[in-house]
């Protein structure tokens, strides 16, 4: 998994860097695919801003936490990002198959054969 933090108007320390790759954790746990993640951090006013984007085989997922402090808006942002590609995840695990393929259909006492 590729890392590529930004920081607009901010400068990115060391151990922010490091909390976000640790936090970035739980989600290579949940999911090992994910390919590259491009994280933005912005400082506007009093708001603290952090943004990601998962880039995953078939899809690319976004997020945005806005907060006073920084810590807890990376925070809040990898639980909105563990919840997307949990649910990415169930998607392509679920491919209703296992009632619709032609061998777990009933047949029709009535049908005969010829």
């Amino acid at each position: 998994m590729n890392l590529q933090l930004t920081g607009h108007h901010l400068e990115i320390t060391p151990a922010m860097r490091e909390y976000v790759q640790s936090k970035l954790v739980r989600i290579r746990n949940h999911f090992d695919h994910v390919i590259d993640v491009k994280v933005t951090m912005s400082v506007e006013k009093l708001a603290q801003k952090v943004e990601a984007t998962l880039h995953v085989p078939g899809n690319d997922l976004h997020a945005e936490c806005i907060d006073e402090n920084m810590y807890s808006a990376i925070d809040m942002l990898t639980d909105k990002l563990d919840r997307q590609v949990v649910k990415h995840k169930e998607k392509l695990g679920s491919h209703h198959k296992a009632n619709g393929a032609v061998k777990h259909q009933a047949v029709d006492e009535n049908q005969t054969l010829n």
